[in-house]
């Protein structure tokens, strides 16, 4: 058996360092580039005497949105599926503001919205920001009770009635604000007429759900869009954004619909903790369109790190966001009292 010299090891040592680094570096660059480039809200706003609704205000974004309102002075409404105290808790303690408050909200289901919007509408003399922030990954290709597809009906029916439910106290408090949060997903969809209440009995396939997802959240665009236009002349400004790839438990909650866990467990250790941003950091821009006096005429606008950015393509075309919002009307069953005067 021959012997190599080792200088020989200590080459493919080295060689192998070095091909281990790259992606190392290349991981590093992006976390530097994400730092430099992500959106940060200056805004130094006070929000005393002022409403505000978070949707999935007990955990993740919406948690972190309602505490840095809260330091801010504002009436916090957390609307949660979740038991609410642990959340109102520390805010309460981290803040000192004792003006918060938990109600039960379940998305996916509709008389669940309105039962939550009728209470506000019955006790709340205003409401100055709606943040339909709360939103699901995927729950496989089930429906519910509402003969709705839930990703879609958590993520865009049940915040789109909800929307339209409190717009009249909107009006009443405006100037005032709705800011929807999407995500970059909405860039890759295949949103349809035939899809948009996703078909049953398919297999929730990683392609699938990843689809239904992306669409949903092309929808979260398409409602920020149509809020916006039908209340231009109200005093109240529709917006929608995307926080960032933001590390977060979403992802783990996904994958075990599609088999995929080890995966996302990977993805999340690697990527997300490389690239990804805090919850913190993916507050900022719902923060910017909530509190920033520059935002306070902006309406009918897309946002990434604080900036306006361009419309997902499913957005573009006037008479199918048109048809999108029609059928959304219907399948929430939308009563004739409940639309916006002058629709």
């Amino acid at each position: 058996m021959i012997a190599y010299p080792y200088y020989v090891y200590l080459k493919y040592i080295a060689f192998a360092i070095v091909a281990l680094s790259f992606p190392v570096v290349g991981l590093v660059l992006l976390k530097l580039i994400q730092k430099v480039s992500a959106g940060r809200c200056r805004s130094l706003v006070c929000l005393s005497g002022k409403t505000v609704i978070i949707t999935g205000g007990c955990s993740g974004l919406g948690l972190q949105t309602a505490l840095v309102l809260a330091s801010r002075g504002a009436r916090i409404i957390l609307a949660d599926k979740k038991d609410g105290k642990a959340a109102k808790s520390k805010i309460v303690e981290k803040t000192r503001n004792t003006n918060v408050v938990a109600k039960h909200l379940d998305l996916g289901c509709l008389d669940s919205v309105r039962k939550f919007a009728n209470d506000i509408n019955a006790t709340e003399e205003r409401l100055d920001v709606l943040i339909n922030n709360a939103g699901v990954g995927t729950a496989g290709n089930q429906h519910t009770e509402d003969g709705l597809h839930v990703t879609m009906q958590i993520n865009h029916f049940g915040p789109f009635l909800l929307t339209y439910l409190l717009t009249d106290l909107l009006k009443k408090s405006s100037p005032s604000r709705i800011i929807f949060v999407s995500s970059a997903a909405a860039f890759i969809s295949n949103l349809s007429l035939d899809n948009l209440n996703y078909p049953q009995g398919l297999s929730p396939t990683l392609l699938r759900t990843t689809l239904i997802y992306a669409n949903s959240k092309l929808c979260n665009v398409i409602a920020a869009n149509g809020f916006a236009e039908r209340l231009k002349d109200s005093g109240v400004t529709c917006n929608s954004l995307h926080p960032g790839l933001v590390n977060s438990s979403i992802y783990l909650k996904s994958a075990k619909f599609v088999g995929l866990k080890s995966l996302a467990l990977l993805f999340r250790a690697v990527v997300l903790f490389a690239y990804g941003k805090t919850v913190e950091e993916g507050a900022q821009t719902t923060l910017q369109l909530a509190l920033s006096n520059k935002l306070k005429d902006v309406t009918g606008k897309h946002f990434w790190d604080g900036r306006v950015f361009p419309m997902p393509p499913g957005a573009w075309n006037k008479k199918f966001v048109d048809d999108i919002w029609t059928r959304t009307e219907e399948l929430v069953k939308l009563r004739p009292e409940e639309k916006i005067k002058g629709e």
